[in-house]
């Protein structure tokens, strides 16, 4: 996985303590001597270099903070300011605001010059205090933009997508002879995204959603009869819906979208949700918003600014589906519907997710002071690792419905319908 430099390293780090170039961690956290050798990556280690390729008193970077808010954004903006400010003496960090828009001078956003007055007490703070957009800008204009502000390297936070637009900034900025070291600090809180064990912002989405879980319990567990349905995020991974139940361990059916959702029939949920209430007169289910997508008559066409397609609503459609069945089976059953939606994803980090906003940043910082670029920040076996932004945005993480995580749901839940193995 060989990472791209701008050219030789000639200037001397501050960093007392450095990493080798060649320092490598592998894809495997166990060696099976059955697997085939090419299904082992190597990834370069991250950490400082002796070397570095930027001048830090003639360096000037640029933060960027794309997509959807997520836990920690704010954490990342001020640990990176700190590490390229103390740690390496950059005098000067831009912070574009807007998302990829505040790249375009005709957004007529001029972007923040962060001191460290600034960044103080931003982290106590959710959401980005630069502000945030969906879908692309214009690469050459933006590149234009860059070039004519002196900026030599510039973090992009952000998904998918960001990771994508910042790899075409880097392109066209080599194209025209500019050094730009572009690095990705990967931003969800549905922890999908792939040589990530885990994203900043997911633990304390998952805290959040325990929280509405638990009020969704004391709902339902205080009537007769009572249904709580908690619709989670989780677009394509159900890590949030999948996290949330184990923490909450009051949950009794997850629905993710790695699952079929099979609705009718005896192995199907309407039924496994009867014998529930007949057997025990409360039930809390927990859905993705992802799942049971091929249920819904959800446009295939339709699109947000950021290429994602635009998901049919399952809560909603599960709410009158089960009062319409237990109507019909003349079971009276009180439902509360709960969206919590933005609201687990707008609030501060937590502890832990402070902590590892903290080495995401200082890494980016590294990386990109050495020269790296068109890569994003990977964390695997509790290292972290150098990703070539080609290769992060080539696949998607998802629940493997045969490991522990979905054992571990399946133990604290009992559910039982469709594919799902009887009650544990």
């Amino acid at each position: 996985m060989n990472i791209t430099t701008l050219g030789e390293a000639r200037f001397p780090s501050p960093q007392r303590r450095t990493v080798s170039d060649q320092a490598r961690v592998s894809s495997r956290l166990i060696r099976d001597p059955d697997a085939p050798p090419e299904d082992e990556l190597l990834f370069e280690l991250a950490g400082p270099r002796d070397r570095l390729f930027f001048d830090p008193p003639q360096t000037r970077a640029g933060i960027v903070t794309c997509g959807g808010l997520c836990p920690g954004l704010n954490n990342v903006i001020r640990s990176l300011f700190l590490e390229l400010h103390h740690g390496y003496g950059v005098t000067e960090v831009l912070g574009f605001r807007g998302g990829y828009q505040g790249l375009d001078p005709a957004s007529g956003r001029e972007p923040l010059m962060l001191t460290p007055e600034l960044v103080n007490r931003i982290h106590h703070i959710g959401g980005t205090v630069l502000g945030t957009s969906r879908g692309p800008v214009d690469v050459c204009v933006a590149v234009d933009n860059l070039i004519r502000r002196g900026v030599n390297i510039l973090f992009t936070l952000g998904g998918d997508g960001t990771q994508r637009g910042g790899n075409a900034l880097f392109q066209e900025a080599r194209r025209r002879g500019h050094a730009l070291a572009v690095v990705g600090i990967p931003k969800t809180i549905d922890n999908d995204v792939a040589f990530v064990t885990r994203s900043f912002g997911y633990l304390t989405a998952i805290e959040e959603a325990a929280k509405v879980l638990l009020c969704a319990h004391t709902e339902a567990h205080s009537v007769h009869n009572g249904i709580a349905l908690v619709k989670l995020m989780g677009r394509d991974a159900g890590f949030i819906a999948a996290g949330a139940a184990v923490a909450s361990q009051d949950v009794n059916f997850v629905l993710v979208p790695e699952a079929p959702l099979r609705l009718d029939g005896e192995n199907g949920l309407l039924a496994a949700l009867k014998r529930r209430i007949l057997r025990r007169p409360h039930a809390l289910i927990a859905v993705a918003e992802g799942a049971g997508q091929d249920l819904l008559a959800a446009s295939d066409a339709a699109r947000d600014a950021s290429g994602n397609a635009k998901l049919g609503d399952i809560g909603l459609f599960l709410r009158e589906r089960i009062e319409r069945y237990f109507q019909a089976e003349e079971i009276p059953v009180t439902l509360r519907y709960f969206d919590p939606s933005y609201l687990i994803r707008s609030v501060p980090a937590d502890a832990e997710d402070s902590i590892l906003c903290d080495f995401f940043a200082r890494n980016a910082v590294h990386a990109a002071m050495a020269g790296k670029t068109g890569l994003v920040i990977g964390l695997m076996h509790d290292a972290f690792i150098h990703v070539p932004i080609e290769l992060l945005v080539s696949q998607k993480k998802r629940l493997d419905l045969t490991g522990p995580g979905w054992r571990a749901v399946l133990a604290a839940t009992g559910q039982s319908f469709g594919e799902n193995p009887e009650p544990v």
